[in-house]
């Protein structure tokens, strides 16, 4: 999953894309960039870690212009290192480019075999680099129709920003898998992947990207509106709701936090329990938990503190920094939890090496019993469309049964939020989202379901660079 913002016709372009980055950092945290265009060439700088570690203010100013498009990253495929971080930039015959890209891409890697074998030379180990090729391989006065003509021919889940000399393009999947927004800034047309960018610097939100759709502005003014071919079903992201997205956010219609409450109180209605009090698991289990104990009458207490100078968990690159993670990231509130009944509430359960610490955590601050409620389905199968979830031996529900989870974290009971229900807490129709994770029901068919999508592009290594 990745962050990206992008404006036109601004003359503070880069500063403002900076803001937006910020607002999406929780979408990634491995790198982050940004591309300006000053009329002459572009400019670009991009670096390891968060945006405000990357860009400070001599930083910026080498970024002129009013066209800028920018990019916050953890790795889905291609390895966490420098030269994968984005926008990517080349120079073709139809002049600059920058790309950036939230998705995934399905069978990127047979594309890149088939365009080295013709002479392609990749620069990066990224899926998004297969676009670019694609793309110059399909030279048109128009770079839209270049870019149109080239995500064509891929298929998988992708929302992207490129940046020419002339425009700013904006697209969005045939099946709308990745969230992507259209706002205006003093008039001015900018594009996000959450809306939560848009109310940190006051942008009139306009709408959300249709499955399929491709804009192209330019000037700050000039706006056109085209169809990918061959729009199918639309397949939104169902995780996005559950844990990515920013609470406050807008995403696929739904206010996130809206939808949260709602899974939560569906939650209890399917597994009530005995309690004292209910626990969020912090941050993203706040919602759930507070749908939860609205629903079954109990106080909501926060347990668990969390240290907010640490980064999210499940996003970490490395799965020794995610287990040392968990301890540095929380502590539990003795006060609170000594001696009572605790519902304890996480949005999910993906590889099952945090629970076990949690609620041991939990246990250790003296509470009496811990019930483990989780906002939605046992997640059984991997993500080929952009979120990075590992190969399926490593989904602690592709192995083990519920009461074989419960015995391993621990907890005293443990229940599931049902498909059905977590469908139902949405705003739009079931079969509008994609739920692959969760039923292993892939809406755009993958090659495999036991590959890392981290190794696509096994060609370079973190020593090697």
């Amino acid at each position: 999953m990745c962050g990206i913002f992008g404006i036109d016709g601004h003359p503070d372009a880069a500063n403002l894309t900076y803001l937006g980055l910020y607002a999406l950092q929780h979408r990634g945290q491995e790198s982050a960039g940004i591309v300006s265009w000053d009329g002459r060439q572009l400019h670009a700088e991009r670096g390891m870690g968060e945006v405000a570690d990357i860009f400070r203010k001599e930083t910026l100013e080498r970024l002129p212009g009013d066209r800028a498009i920018g990019h916050t990253r953890y790795s889905t495929a291609g390895s966490s290192i420098r030269v994968n971080a984005q926008p990517l930039v080349v120079k073709t015959s139809m002049g600059p480019l920058a790309i950036v890209h939230n998705g995934n891409l399905v069978g990127a890697r047979e594309m890149r075999a088939e365009l080295e074998a013709d002479g392609a030379i990749f620069q990066t180990t990224s899926d998004t680099e297969v676009i670019l090729h694609l793309m110059a391989r399909a030279p048109r006065r128009d770079p839209a129709e270049s870019l149109m003509e080239a995500l064509a021919r891929v298929r998988g889940a992708y929302s992207v920003l490129v940046a020419t000399d002339r425009v700013l393009i904006a697209v969005r999947d045939p099946h709308g898998f990745r969230p992507l927004v259209l706002g205006r800034f003093d008039g001015r047309p900018c594009f996000a992947s959450e809306s939560c960018a848009f109310d940190l610097l006051d942008v009139e939100v306009e709408r959300e990207l249709e499955p399929g759709e491709a804009v192209v502005v330019g000037d700050g003014e000039r706006f056109d509106s085209y169809r990918l071919p061959g729009t199918g079903q639309p397949s939104r992201c169902a995780f996005e709701l559950v844990y990515f997205a920013r609470p406050d956010s807008v995403v696929f219609g739904d206010l996130v936090s809206e939808s949260r409450l709602r899974m939560g109180a569906r939650l209890a209605r399917e597994a009530p329990v005995e309690a004292d009090l209910v626990v969020p698991v912090p941050d993203s289990g706040l919602f759930a938990a507070i749908g939860y104990a609205r629903q079954v009458g109990l106080p909501m207490e926060f347990g668990l503190i969390r240290n907010h100078y640490v980064g999210r968990t499940f996003i970490e690159p490395q799965q020794s920094i995610r287990n040392f993670g968990v301890r540095v990231k929380l502590n539990a509130v003795r006060g609170l939890l000594e001696g009572r009944r605790v519902v304890l509430i996480d949005d999910s359960i993906v590889r099952g090496t945090t629970s076990p610490k949690i609620v041991k955590m939990v246990r250790d601050a003296g509470a009496a019993e811990v019930h483990l409620r989780i906002a939605c389905p046992p997640t059984r199968w991997p993500c080929h469309y952009g979120i990075a979830m590992p190969t399926r031996e490593e989904l602690i529900a592709s192995r083990h049964e519920v009461e074989e989870i419960r015995q391993i974290t621990g907890a005293d009971s443990l229940a599931y939020l049902s498909l059905g229900s977590l469908l139902a807490s949405l705003g739009s129709p079931a079969d509008s989202y994609c739920t692959a994770c969760w039923s292993g029901e892939y809406r755009v068919p993958v090659e495999g379901y036991d590959r890392r999508q981290a190794d696509l592009f096994p060609i370079r290594t973190e020593s090697e660079v």
